[in-house]
């Protein structure tokens, strides 16, 4: 099932491409999913060393196709001051693969958002295998198993787990959820953020469970607000359109309130109106990412749909870990894929499993 955002699809991954995918990741990160910068650098070494990186649409993967997700695990803060390596990437895929005994086919991304969209093209390059168009979410979430594939009955594990240092571990546990907690303790012991492969799937399991065309929506985001900005026009209008959402709020940022709680960034930012919202105020609550934008107390929107912060001049996305005192933003939302507001999409990601006793607010197409 598919969110029909996405239009010509992408056939490669190049250098050149990388600056769009990062900022557009960004944008789907709802101010988490990690830095993409780090992602963006990571990406670009390994293209670097090996090559442009195939990409493979989701309608084109074949259904014995081997599909291995990378991503990295832990907080957006930490993961700003302690950078992983290309090795650590490839030692999470290589770990579980041996584990698997199997030969991988395709690479995957998690979650289209952050960090996390880029990563795993470095994966696809180091390791010389093609990736999937693809990703879990169609945004970036905090915890394992909120991606699509657990509602279709994919286990993340076995699931490898690498550090820096060349730690590694493989977990089995008896559900995803069990997958999140003890990974999560893993992760906060290997210094709150490591490199992990999981959900490893079949094509056809793929095919039915993930959500297409994310890594070329991520590139036309981006490429989208770089026009806007060289035509001197505006982006937020522009990525609005793209996405079918709309603007929550205009406003300065007056406060944030952030602490690094078990391996997430939680905490809130307070906004102040300007422009058509003056005299207003904006609370914003987050766990990684953006979970319920609050005006006045009355819920404007709230998970599963996107709540993302851009730059009011530039259009560019600004993570939660980034926030700060001052910075004039606007607030967009946008719909999520149609799955994550069923009735197991909500159990598995709605504003009460983040602890919100509200109903979700989504954002009407």
């Amino acid at each position: 099932m598919s969110d029909d955002r996405t239009t010509a699809t992408m056939r490669r991954i190049e250098l050149s491409d990388l600056d769009d995918i990062a900022r557009g990741a960004a944008i789907l990160g709802t101010g988490g999913g990690g830095d993409p910068h780090i992602g963006r650098l990571l990406a670009g070494a390994s293209l670097h060393e090996h090559g442009p990186v195939t990409l493979t649409p989701l309608d084109e993967l074949p259904r014995d196709a081997a599909v291995l997700p990378v991503a990295m695990m832990g907080a957006p803060t930490v993961m700003v001051e302690k950078l992983p390596s290309i090795e650590q990437i490839g030692l999470a895929a290589h770990t579980l693969a041996h584990y698997l005994g199997r030969e991988l086919t395709h690479i995957a991304c998690a979650e289209a958002g952050g960090v996390n969209s880029l990563i795993p093209v470095a994966a696809a390059a180091q390791l010389g295998l093609p990736l999937v168009d693809a990703d879990g979410m169609g945004r970036a979430f905090p915890e394992i198993q909120m991606v699509l594939p657990t509602l279709y009955g994919v286990a993340a594990t076995p699931m490898a787990i690498a550090d820096e240092k060349g730690n590694r571990g493989v977990l089995d546990t008896v559900d995803n959820h069990w997958a999140e907690r003890l990974a999560r303790s893993a992760t906060i012991d290997m210094g709150c953020s490591a490199m992990i492969s999981s959900y490893a799937m079949t094509g056809q399991q793929a095919s039915e469970s993930l959500v297409p065309g994310t890594l070329t929506l991520c590139a036309e985001l981006g490429r989208l607000v770089r026009t806007a900005q060289a035509e001197h026009t505006d982006p937020v209008a522009a990525v609005v359109t793209r996405l079918r959402g709309r603007r929550l709020f205009t406003g300065k940022v007056v406060d944030v309130a952030r602490r690094t709680v078990s391996g997430f960034a939680r905490g809130d930012a307070r906004l102040t109106g300007t422009d058509g919202d003056g005299g207003t105020e904006l609370v914003l609550r987050f766990q990684n990412e953006h979970l319920v934008a609050e005006r006045d107390g009355a819920v404007l929107a709230s998970v599963p749909d996107l709540i993302c912060t851009l730059d009011r001049e530039s259009g560019e996305a600004v993570t939660t870990e980034a926030l700060r005192f001052g910075q004039r933003v606007a607030v967009i939302a946008a719909p999520a894929d149609p799955r994550w507001h069923s009735p197991a999409g909500l159990a598995l990601a709605g504003p009460r499993y983040f602890g919100y006793d509200i109903d979700p607010v989504g954002v009407a197409q």
